[in-house]
């Protein structure tokens, strides 16, 4: 798609912004990016992108991309894309796919992003896949001044507005799981903590079979009374007898 097409696509975008335009060209690459709220620091910025269809066999039915820093996943919703594709998150970006689209023909979609990061642009590392299972790198960024073989589509971002501030951080997705808490242990085992500091009583190691000292002193009393009864009783029996 060219600069025309691009600039159709955003029509509905107040005239006022559209001088943004001039700040956010096309990337000279073959996934390329456009806006007409290409400025740091921008809220609910509208951006473009265009996938030429580069095979004359294979069509496109996948985009994946790699948000820059300062973009994360759940900020990104989709605006527009080819009939009966769907967006999905991913950790790092997300992907726009759905049945293959002609073979030659562009994958164009739209896409808002929440907030824009205050930077001077803004690279989305993009990966073309067809349906014959041929994939298209678009990820290499300028490097010493050489333009790169696969460039990754850049969108130059204008300066922040006066008064432009970075929007608190998106509220964590509702369908994600509360983390479990850190004194949690398995089902049937002990809490670390509280085997930690355990100590066993003086009565479970004990050598004598776990009685405690005045049972084996009693013990010891009651066998010692009874050798003296014998003793008598011995006695006894010897002296009747020389009688």
């Amino acid at each position: 798609m060219n600069r025309p097409r691009l600039l159709a696509r955003l029509a509905t975008v107040p005239a006022a912004v559209l001088g943004a335009l001039a700040l956010a060209g096309p990337a000279s690459a073959h996934v390329e990016v456009e806006s007409a709220t290409a400025r740091a620091l921008a809220v609910d910025a509208v951006i473009a992108f265009d996938a030429e269809g580069e095979s004359a066999t294979a069509g496109i039915d996948k985009v994946t991309v790699a948000l820059p820093t300062g973009i994360a996943p759940a900020d990104v919703t989709l605006v527009e894309a080819p009939k009966g594709w769907t967006f999905t998150p991913t950790p790092d970006g997300y992907q726009v796919a759905g049945t293959a689209l002609a073979p030659g023909k562009s994958a164009a979609y739209t896409v808002k992003v929440r907030q824009l990061p205050n930077a001077s642009s803004v690279a989305f590392k993009s990966l073309v896949t067809y349906s014959d299972g041929q994939v298209d790198r678009w990820i290499e960024l300028p490097k010493n001044g050489a333009a790169p073989a696969h460039p990754a589509p850049v969108l130059k971002l204008a300066a922040a507005s006066p008064g432009a501030t970075p929007l608190p951080a998106a509220p964590a997705s509702p369908s994600a799981s509360p983390p479990a808490p850190a004194s949690s242990a398995p089902s049937g085992e002990p809490s670390p903590s509280a085997s930690a500091g355990t100590t066993p009583s003086d009565s479970s190691d004990d050598s004598s079979g776990g009685l405690s000292g005045g049972g084996i002193a009693t013990i010891v009393g009651v066998g010692v009374l009874a050798v003296a009864i014998v003793a008598v009783l011995v006695r006894r029996r010897r002296t009747g007898g020389r009688d």
